[in-house]
């Protein structure tokens, strides 16, 4: 037997300790385990919406040409799923077979893909369903007892990652939303509105993922700091952010900083934080930004257009607006969606992009359940 030297055993997973994305740190952990187990060829992850009962597709590896991207399902909907929440226990399939007629899409585009065996786990933080983990094999019969107990430790690892991930993001939307909560600002944005928005956001950049070539990652990290769009309006004095009536060239000017005070914030939170190389967070940065700009150009700060305004912000704009007018304000009733929709159209191409304006009227059905989900309370 060869006795390494000092310096001669390679870590197969020290990357994970460095900073790279979380694709990247998901393909290390995926290589270690084919290394035992090759038939593992795809893993995917989906993560779990509490507020609309709803998985969404997040991050896959392995395999090119995937079966499942910018995809989203009830988990009631989806038994099988639903089962293993019930009993506690992850789920194996040694033959996908069985699935064959499935009325289920996500069942039938994985069966098309060939896939014959898979191995499903839960994730959990803290005792709440986070979402959860696919092993797939082109094999059947491959997840025999004994190699299952093998795989659970790199699944758990796999799930701690993801988790660590995006918790992390969450726990700075929280600490801004604190520092937002603690300033008393009070500009007519409820929880209600930042719950429909995101939601909204999430819907658009789905829609337009292919596109824009964005990932599963990228829209639930657009989804997560979508909120966030308004928070440089901290620094907004109370007499200008609360004014009841139309603002004056000073006041406008003022109000007009509120984006450029929002990134600074932001930067200042994710250094305080060392956060700073966080992935990811360059999206929150932008939409904070960015989300005034105009695709004309007449927006502000910089006066960007097209393209050159980033897509998360553009994203974020017509998520905004559209439920900005639909919301009910001290100063004005709440428009219905069809005059809302009627407006977008106009901005469409002007100040809007057109491409998130027809993903959000394409979507009307799943509108609807979100403002139904998400009404405003009496204090709101």
């Amino acid at each position: 037997m060869n006795t390494p030297t000092m310096f001669d055993h390679e870590d197969r997973l020290g990357s994970l300790d460095q900073n790279v994305s979380l694709e990247d740190k998901v393909q290390t952990i995926h290589a270690a385990l084919r290394e035992r187990f090759a038939f593992i060829r795809h893993i995917a992850a989906a993560v779990y919406d509490p507020g609309t009962d709803t998985l969404q597709t997040f991050l896959q590896t392995g395999e090119q040409n995937v079966p499942l991207t910018h995809y989203t399902a009830r988990l009631s909907d989806t038994l099988t799923l639903s089962e293993i929440i019930e009993l506690g226990r992850p789920r194996v399939v040694n033959d996908l077979a069985i699935f064959a007629n499935s009325p289920r899409e996500h069942a039938r585009r994985i069966a098309a893909k060939g896939y014959r065996a898979s191995y499903t786990m839960p994730m959990y933080q803290n005792g709440h369903l986070f979402g959860f983990l696919f092993f797939n094999s082109h094999e059947p019969d491959c997840f025999a007892e004994e190699v299952l107990g093998q795989i659970d430790p790199f699944g758990h690892l796999i799930a701690l990652t993801i988790i660590n991930d995006l918790t992390t993001l969450h726990t700075l939307l929280a600490t801004v939303k604190t520092a937002r909560d603690l300033t008393h600002a009070r500009d007519g944005e409820t929880g209600s509105h930042l719950d429909r928005m995101s939601r909204f956001a999430r819907i658009i950049a789905q829609s337009v993922a292919e596109r824009y070539g964005l990932t599963d990652e990228y829209i639930e990290k657009i989804f997560i700091f979508s909120p966030l769009h308004d928070i440089g309006k901290i620094a907004i004095p109370d007499r200008v952010l609360l004014k009841p009536g139309k603002l004056d060239a000073e006041e406008e000017a003022l109000m007009r900083t509120h984006p450029a005070r929002g990134r600074e914030i932001i930067d200042r939170m994710l250094l305080h934080f060392d956060m700073g190389a966080v992935q990811g967070s360059n999206i929150l940065r932008n939409i904070a930004l960015f989300h005034h700009e105009s695709v004309d150009g007449s927006g502000y700060p910089d006066g960007r257009s097209g393209e050159d305004i980033p897509v998360e912000a553009r994203i974020v704009a017509v998520a905004d607006i559209f439920d900005a007018l639909t919301s009910r304000r001290p100063y004005k009733p709440a428009w219905s969606n069809d005059d809302a929709f009627d407006l977008l159209r106009k901005l469409a191409g002007k100040k809007l992009d057109a491409h998130c304006v027809n993903a959000l009227i394409e979507n009307r059905s799943l509108i609807d359940e979100i403002q139904l989900q998400f009404q405003e309370n009496i204090v709101g």
